[in-house]
């Protein structure tokens, strides 16, 4: 009888530490993952260089509209080269919303989703 009560206490300490274990491995496994995420983010940010558009012609083509300081290229990208097509005049090219950049910040996003973007009621009353 008492065997029986230590083997079942054996157990669940095992699967206890087996379960804090993989605990371990996982939270360490997100931090690691997150770590290398914000690194590879810092080390791609550029204030001169921006992949505006891609297009996918085929597997491992594609084409993308790419701004390099103030000048717009369209380049072909496949497998193993990078070749410049043109050089895309400003006014050629149509922005999403009117602005020359992809997204808007959050703020914008945010407001226009909860439309603070559209003209304020004279009274301020919510109908």
């Amino acid at each position: 009888m008492v065997l029986a009560v230590s083997g079942r206490t054996d157990s669940y300490i095992q699967f206890i530490t087996v379960l804090l274990l993989f605990l371990f491995v996982l939270f360490i496994t997100y931090a690691v993952t997150k770590w290398t995420a914000g690194y590879q983010k810092s080390q791609s940010c550029s204030a001169n260089v921006e992949v505006l558009e891609t297009a996918r012609l085929t597997n491992g083509k594609y084409v993308q509209i790419v701004r390099v300081g103030h000048r717009y290229l369209a380049v072909a990208v496949c497998k193993d080269t990078v070749t410049m097509l043109a050089e895309i005049p400003e006014e050629d090219l149509e922005f999403p919303g009117g602005s020359k950049s992809r997204t808007g910040g959050f703020r914008e996003i945010l407001e226009k989703i909860q439309g603070k973007d559209s003209p304020e009621k004279e009274d301020g009353r919510d109908e």
